[in-house]
């Protein structure tokens, strides 16, 4: 006898094949907010570091990347489109990579610093959890403004019990193999190891987020 589809069926089958597609939609996002490091400036986008940030994520966490990044971009800019960002996102976690360009234009740090820790409190009243990227600058804005720039991100850290990324570019900002010909923006080839930097302290955040797919899952 010839089995039937009946129409129950079919509504079983049209929900899972409705709902499947939302799964992938909530999966958790991660929102950067960042400058130019971040929005890779002077290469191809899907050379930059967030692009293989998405890349490794794919194999396996199936986190979602929303890359808020602007070249130029200050600490006081970040703080004023975040709000729109995190409604229109609703991301778990926002990589914060800002502050390079408060420091190259010589902002006064204690500016600085506010503002990265609104960023950080309205990230938390969102319910996003934060990961900071500390920068550092060249010396010759003084040993004192450039050591105050570098600790305002430990302390930051501190304050906010937050991950902490020391230093975006270690080594690869003193390597001129591995920056572009203006020494402020790095090549193509430094994303990897930009990536790495961000790595060790970005991974123990997202298995809380999201437990590890098991191998041979999709």
């Amino acid at each position: 006898m010839k089995r039937m589809f009946s129409p129950r069926c079919f509504v079983i089958w049209l929900s899972v094949w409705l709902i499947a597609p939302l799964c992938t939609a909530d999966a958790p996002r991660l929102l950067v907010l960042g400058d130019s490091l971040s929005a890779a400036y002077g290469i191809e986008v899907n050379q930059g570091w967030v692009s293989l940030l998405e890349q490794r994520l794919a194999a396996k966490y199936p986190h979602q990347v929303v890359n808020a990044s602007v070249s130029g971009e200050t600490t006081g800019g970040g703080l004023s489109r975040l709000p729109a960002l995190l409604k229109q996102h609703q991301p778990e976690l926002v990589i914060v990579e800002l502050g390079g360009n408060d420091g190259l234009r010589g902002y006064p740090l204690n500016v600085m610093k506010q503002q990265l820790a609104e960023i950080i409190e309205t990230s938390h009243d969102a319910d996003a959890q934060v990961l900071l990227v500390g920068m550092q600058i060249p010396s010759n804005y003084g040993l004192r403004y450039t050591n105050q720039f570098r600790d305002t991100y430990t302390e930051l850290a501190q304050q906010y019990d937050l991950p902490l990324v020391k230093f975006l570019l270690a080594e690869v900002a003193l390597n001129a193999k591995l920056m572009q010909k203006d020494g402020i923006h790095p090549t193509a080839e430094a994303q990897e190891k930009i990536l790495d930097n961000v790595w060790p302290v970005l991974q123990p955040m997202l298995e809380q987020l999201q437990p590890v797919r098991e191998s041979g899952k999709n």
